[in-house]
Parts: structure tokens; C-alpha cells; sequence
């Protein structure tokens, strides 16, 4: 079997509007960020607004969170999301931009957003007490978006 192109291996770029279905349908992705020397990718969920913002709810357990830390450091962070049904039938987009934590009264928005498309691991209910509920934004600077030709 020949192997498979370049192209069909990168796959095609996604137009704004098959962007915008993306992220409205996905709930989870990876989130990574720096304190300047190292980098810190995370799994989490993730709220949409459907215009240029993409929330973040961190659930810090204990005194110290990793996730807090690195945020706060963060300059440019990036967020990737995906779904791959198989090596011939995917979809990504990545977005970059500012990182903020979100005013007690701005949790409409994050509330709003995370309620539609968010996905929750039942892992929470299990963790120990949480210490502290953050939400944060990242404000979408840049945005691409690649998925597989068919």
C-alpha cells in the first residue's frame, strides 16, 4: 500500500463557519500555558461564547493549583480541541489569545458558555472539598481550524 500523501495527512483548512460548528459542538479540549521556562498542557472543558471567547472553569483542590499558577503567568496561551473518529475522518482547531481570570461579576457569561457545551468529568464529585471555583477567558486573538478531506 502506498503511503499516504502529505496533504492527506494535513488535511484541509476549515472555513470560519465550519469553525464555529466545531466549537460549539465540542466540550473538552487541551489548554496550554507557561510560566516562561516550562510549559503546562491540561485537559479541560470548555464554553464557547460563539463570537471570540472561549471559557474556562479551574476547580482548585487543596492550597496550590498548578492550572492558577501557570495561568496567571501565561502571556499568549493556546487551546486546541479534536475529534478523531479515525486516521481518515478527523477534525481540530486551534485557537491562541490572552488569558484572564473572570470578575466575580462576569460569571453570567462563563455560566452561559459552560452550560452549552462543556463536558464534566464525574471525577469532581469524587475529589476532595474544593477550595476555590475560578473562571477564566481566553480571548481569541488567532484561530485555525484543519480537518480531513472525505
Amino acid at each position: 500500500m502506498p503511503p499516504e500523501s502529505l496533504a492527506e495527512l494535513q488535511g484541509i483548512q476549515m472555513d470560519e463557519q465550519e469553525i464555529d460548528d466545531f466549537l460549539r459542538n465540542q466540550g473538552f479540549g487541551v489548554l496550554s500555558l507557561t510560566d516562561g521556562e516550562e510549559a503546562y498542557g491540561v485537559p479541560v472543558s470548555f464554553g464557547y461564547d460563539g463570537e471570540s471567547r472561549l471559557f474556562f472553569v479551574f476547580l482548585r483542590v487543596g492550597e496550590q493549583s498548578k492550572k492558577e499558577k501557570f495561568a496567571k503567568k501565561t502571556e499568549k496561551a493556546s487551546f486546541t480541541t479534536y475529534n478523531v473518529v479515525s486516521k481518515h475522518n478527523w477534525q481540530s482547531v486551534i485557537a491562541t489569545g490572552t488569558l484572564r481570570q473572570v470578575a466575580e461579576d462576569e460569571w453570567t457569561d462563563v455560566v452561559d458558555a459552560i452550560g452549552d457545551n462543556a463536558w464534566y468529568p464525574s471525577l469532581f464529585s469524587e475529589a476532595e472539598p474544593m477550595q476555590d471555583i475560578q473562571g477564566w477567558e481566553l480571548q481569541i486573538e488567532e484561530i485555525s481550524g484543519q480537518l480531513s478531506e472525505q
